[in-house]
């Protein structure tokens, strides 16, 4: 269950500072075969603090100057950029008229990039979603994920269907179909089979046929199960080449075809990638993890002709590393700060020797960062009159035999009298658990800058279950939801208060999802926090097995189902422990979520006031598991400051 809610909801709202300089985004990175252009789609924030229509632009590597901009759609969202042999590709949504366009521009055949002035257009039209190009080894032909006549966004976080009529006899199926360039179509015949969800996908170098991440029936809820296949580019006939005994992310095929790669371990959501890097023959055979023991997480990788490159957050540091099986890890480049791109959190070059990445971190702006993989350098200033508003340090500490790290918050001017006064400081659990959190610019006037303007500090820890410290790290809370997770955070908290003035009588305790079950748990376990908001939080394993929409998810981390064995599902329910609460809550939800529907919320705040402890809940129209709309987020926003002054305050 990730988080969407308490840091994806609350940034973007008006506050009480002055106005700052529109923050420019680059989404959706593409690079070059040849290393030498990027792509991505530009924004900037306007006035409103609503993005502005975006533009796809085309950059040198060398020192970042504009090539060109290409803008077909004013009406429009781009994504998906993928460069090939032949050009570069993109999605381009019209939601007001339901469709999806897959477009190209022709470029130079050597580059793989386009040059400014020659033309662009449409290969297919599709009555639906898309998500996903990549051209095919000899650059004729694009394969995308198509959802026809989808009835809902793709993925388990967006609002789900309506539950009327005859239950769960129809899901939205995500294939593959491939287009050929030079000609357009609104004629989508997927290539893929029919009741058989396509997650992600890679062209095998023979151009016959893909290596794919698949799962029959529902594909929201089947990810969990999901198995590797080969499937057939023009029979769509599937042959299993494992089943692994993890979730799988990235299936990649090595230069040759013999071998296929991907990213292994126990993960609780689609989108937040980790663990080890698992190798098995295309022509089946047994899974070897070739990355055992390494004490850090594989979020990404790519296999270049040089090999595999690969991101791994270790500790606090994202880290660009070459690998080899058999050979080992060697870090190229590494940095305290987040990474981004389109495909993986950083592209490649096709030899493995040029990256790109949109690189930020707490205190500075999102830049591009391009070249070679060892020194890549900062090619673009668009956010540089961007000031700081917060202060940010790493904090490391030891429970239980295990490292733990976390990311602390505050001003960027200490207090001039740390002893005589400290401050309250609110504990973010991010969601997952199987995630991490990591730096993101923290702009003027968001909610986390206003927190701190008001005079609170902020930690974000990591604690066992994390990414960031190894696959034993990460998997070290199964059947232990609570215990040794919430130790962490505890002692986390005493190596905060070791070197900043926080006030321990003043602690606020957040989170989404898997954070807000934290939060919702926490509060039947210790009295340490003075007021909690828990955003789409789980109270009753029990209850929360039978009515969500991806229940396969626990299976993993329980060992079998609640009907099988309820015991571990009973012991880590806030529920069964309500009693012992006694801190003032917020919870807030969306109608439509799947992931964690509302009715866990509404039975925790039940309980809460039949036990006489100060609560309020709130269920937000239409939202699913992250709070989306600009006038929920404002509400929500102003709900949770008001909360932290009524219960935090001097």
């Amino acid at each position: 269950m990730r988080q969407t809610l308490a840091i994806a909801a609350l940034l973007a709202t008006t506050a009480a500072a002055p106005a700052p300089q529109p923050m420019h985004a680059y989404a959706s990175l593409a690079l070059s075969p040849a290393g030498d252009m990027v792509a991505s789609v530009e924004t900037a924030d306007t006035e409103s603090g609503k993005p502005a229509h975006g533009k796809i632009v085309l950059r040198a590597v060398k020192d970042g100057h504009i090539l060109t901009t290409i803008d077909p759609c004013a009406t429009c969202s781009y994504s998906g950029l993928t460069f090939g042999p032949k050009g570069l590709a993109w999605l381009q949504r019209d939601r007001a008229k339901g469709v999806t366009e897959l477009w190209w521009a022709a470029g130079n055949a050597l580059t793989g990039g386009p040059v400014a002035g020659l033309p662009y257009a449409s290969l297919a039209t599709i009555k639906g979603i898309a998500q996903t190009p990549r051209f095919s080894p000899d650059g004729t032909r694009v394969a995308v994920l198509v959802t026809l006549n989808a009835g809902k966004e793709s993925g388990a976080t967006q609002p789900g269907v309506r539950l009327v009529g005859e239950i769960g006899e129809t899901n939205d199926e995500q294939r593959i179909a491939v287009f050929p360039l030079g000609s357009a179509t609104a004629d989508i015949k997927p290539v893929s089979p029919a009741n058989r969800y396509v997650y992600e996908y890679d062209w095998t170098p023979d151009g016959k046929g893909f290596v794919a991440t698949t799962a029959v029936g529902n594909g929201d809820d089947n990810w969990w199960v999901a198995t590797l296949d080969a499937i057939d580019a023009a029979t769509g006939a599937v042959r299993n080449i494992a089943k692994p005994s993890t979730q799988i992310n990235f299936p990649r095929i090595s230069p040759d075809g013999k071998t296929v790669a991907w990213i292994g371990g126990l993960m609780s959501d689609f989108g937040p990638v980790g663990g080890d890097i698992w190798t098995v023959p295309f022509a089946g055979g047994t899974p070897v993890n070739a990355t055992a023991g390494d004490k850090a997480t594989v979020t990404s990788f790519a296999w270049t002709r040089a090999g595999i490159r690969e991101t791994r957050l270790m500790g606090s540091n994202m880290q660009v590393a070459s690998f080899a099986p058999g050979k080992g890890t060697q870090v190229m480049w590494e940095q305290p700060a987040s990474f981004g791109a389109g495909d993986g959190r950083v592209v490649y070059s096709a030899d493995g020797s040029v990256i790109a990445t949109q690189l930020q971190d707490y205190e500075h702006a999102p830049a591009l960062y391009a070249g070679p993989a060892r020194v890549p350098r900062k090619i673009t200033t668009d956010n540089d009159g961007l000031a700081p508003s917060v202060s940010s340090r790493s904090v490391t500490w030891k429970n239980d035999g295990y490292d733990v790290q976390g990311w602390l918050i505050g001003p960027r001017t200490p207090p001039a009298d740390p002893a005589s006064d400290r401050a309250p400081m609110i504990v973010n659990v991010h969601g997952g658990p199987s995630s991490a959190t990591s730096p993101r610019f923290i702009e003027a006037d968001s909610y986390e800058a206003e927190l701190v303007r008001r005079g609170y500090y902020l930690f974000y820890p990591n604690p066992r279950g994390s990414y960031g410290q190894g696959e034993a790290f990460t998997a070290a809370n199964k059947r232990d939801f609570g215990g040794g997770d919430l130790r962490d955070i505890l002692a986390g908290i005493d190596a905060v208060e070791k070197v900043a003035p926080v006030d321990d009588n003043r602690l606020g305790l957040t989170g989404g999802s898997y954070g807000g079950f934290m939060s919702m748990w926490a509060n039947t376990q210790t009295n340490r926090f003075k007021a909690i908001a828990a955003g789409a939080g789980l109270s009753n394993w029990i209850s929360y097995y039978g009515t969500n929409g991806i229940d396969q998810w626990m299976i993993p981390f329980f060992g079998k189902s609640a009907y099988d064995d309820p015991d571990p599902y009973v012991k880590a329910s806030a529920i069964t422990f309500i009693r012992k609460a006694r801190t003032p809550t917020f919870i807030y939800v969306g109608e439509r979520d799947i992931e964690v529907p509302p009715t866990q919320s509404i039975e925790y705040w039940h309980a809460l006031k039949e036990m006489g402890v100060p609560t309020t809940l709130m269920i937000y129209p239409e939202e699913g598991h992250g709070i989306r709309q600009p006038e929920h987020q404002a509400d929500l926003r102003k709900r949770m400051l008001d909360w932290w002054a009524k219960y935090l305050g001097k």
